[in-house]
């Protein structure tokens, strides 16, 4: 009350500031009275309730979490900026246009509910077809067994690095991600810098697959495409990168001498992939007893877990950005979003086997049975200590799937060097960084430091404070760190006939089809 009458004036500074990614009070009609009042109102009282729940004696971290997750979800939903009479914004644009934003608005909310009750595709994703606008550097499936494919892409330049590169992503994901459009393709840019590149591409698993389990993903994933790289280049080893899960597959791989896979690694990169999760950020909110209980049985059925209800868990997530925010930008301001490659790719879901689903669950993030040394291959028990090969392990600022800090344990882990990158953006974005063209990002920076095997800081912001920061993509400090640890360039051969009467089988292959 007190600040109420100063805070009429123009030059009255506010009580509170939003958190610097906050950007619904950024607008200057919100410095304006009554609306500078609503939105401080609010933050101040975003502020209470947080320091409300900190501390509660006899309450669990965990629950205490789920509290506070809980109250923010109330808080973001009710909102002044979410509602037309308390949006200055919203109020403006329906006086200017005669309530045209609202009625545009309402089409786009009909069309949605529409697209949703039908399990139909969002508008625009049909500008975004895979093989045509995604997903189209040229390449051949070299191997395909159940579970994977194996794509090798063309070389376009005279000579390449004697060791290949292959990457394998997460599961939960269709690979394309790392080749979206040519102008924002992190497989077209190392192409074009003259390496041999191998991707690994997923099966979308139905009610045949419910008994496939972490150990299949392993030794049909990792396992055979390594063999398959071999067979192509032979006497080489390879350069492994994983994204997300496929980064916490490879890690396990790397320490799991019975695989043979350790032996075949040049080098390991993990991009926004974790190996500890005791803090796995707030999707471990919602991993308990209960919650995987009910998810086994939700997959009882059906033998799988579907993609959209996976998306859903991350939506909640971030909801400010992705629910409330379409709200304000949609629906009440009449606009529409426009499609783009990465939206497109991220309706592309996947389906999860329920076996899988229930081991990684349980065995990664509930238990932590990997960073404690209790997850076993092959009946032999896997510790991350005897992964020895240079590590490129690299972490986004605003992840909300893989935090920073949880994947910088890696350091901590693994008995080897590790250069470690914290770049700008979030899991999806952050690594999909052209260092140029019109997919670059001006505001693009990265933090990047090499600490010989366990010799990093013990604690993620000491780290942060001495990494200096660097302006860009950190796509050209990848390729500079696999080319200091390749032993040679050899000349480029084309892509040939894969093994086993496969025929001819052009990129993006015929798994990533299917829906």
């Amino acid at each position: 009350m007190q600040y109420a009458g100063p805070s009429c004036y123009a030059d009255c500074p506010g009580c509170i500031e939003p958190e610097p990614r906050d950007k619904r009070f950024s607008a200057p009609e919100w410095s304006l009275p009554p609306y500078k009042q609503l939105a401080q109102a609010f933050l101040l009282q975003e502020r209470w309730w947080a320091e409300a729940g900190e501390g509660v004696r006899g309450v669990s971290r965990h629950h205490q979490e789920v509290a506070a997750f809980s109250v923010r979800q109330w808080l973001d939903m009710c909102a002044p900026s979410n509602f037309v009479p308390t949006n200055p914004q919203v109020l403006g644009k329906t006086m200017r246009t005669g309530g045209a934003n609202l009625v545009g608005g309402f089409s786009n909310w009909w069309r949605d509910a529409v697209t949703l009750l039908g399990n139909g595709s969002p508008r625009g994703i049909e500008r975004f077809a895979v093989g045509r606008d995604v997903a189209c550097t040229p390449g051949r499936v070299v191997m395909r067994n159940r579970l994977v494919e194996l794509i090798e892409y063309q070389p376009t330049t005279a000579r390449v690095d004697a060791e290949p590169v292959l990457i394998v992503p997460s599961w939960i994901m269709k690979y394309y991600i790392l080749d979206l459009t040519p102008q924002d393709s992190l497989v077209k840019y190392l192409v074009a810098k003259g390496h041999r590149v191998f991707m690994v591409s997923w099966r979308n698993p139905d009610s045949g697959d419910r008994n496939l389990g972490i150990e299949d993903y392993l030794q049909l994933g990792v396992v055979a495409a390594l063999e398959a790289v071999r067979k192509q280049a032979p006497g080489r080893r390879v350069h492994c990168a994983g994204y997300c899960l496929g980064g916490t597959l490879l890690s396990i791989a790397a320490a799991a001498p019975q695989t043979g896979v350790p032996a075949a690694m040049a080098t390991l990169t993990l991009l926004a992939a974790q190996t500890d999760f005791a803090e796995p950020g707030e999707l471990g909110l919602f991993i308990d007893e209960s919650q995987i209980a009910f998810l086994e049985n939700l997959m009882a059925g059906r033998g799988f877990l579907d993609g959209r209800e996976m998306a859903g868990a991350f939506a909640l997530i971030n909801s400010r950005d992705l629910v409330w925010s379409k709200l304000v930008h949609e629906y009440l301001m009449g606009a529409e979003t426009p499609m783009t490659a990465l939206r497109a790719w991220n309706a592309d879901a996947t389906r999860l086997p329920a076996r899988m689903h229930s081991q990684y669950l349980r065995g990664l993030y509930l238990h932590n049975d990997l960073a404690e040394g209790r997850f076993r291959v092959e009946g032999r028990p896997v510790n991350l200590a005897d992964i020895s090969v240079p590590l490129f392990a690299l972490s986004t600022e605003q992840d909300h799937v893989s935090p920073w800090a949880s994947v910088y344990k890696i350091h901590h882990l693994a008995a080897a060097p590790v250069t470690f990158v914290l770049v700008s953006g979030g899991h999806n974005a952050g690594v999909v960084s052209p260092a140029s063209g019109p997919g670059a990002k001006p505001q693009a920076h990265y933090r990047i430091a090499t600490s010989h095997a366990m010799g990093a800081p013990t604690e993620p912001q000491q780290w942060r404070d001495g990494a200096p920061v660097v302006q860009g993509s950190w796509w050209p400090a990848w390729h500079a760190w696999l080319r200091a640890h390749s032993s040679a360039r050899v000349p480029a051969v084309p892509v040939g006939r894969a093994a086993g009467g496969l025929g001819v089988v052009e990129a993006p292959g015929t798994y990533v089809h299917r829906r």
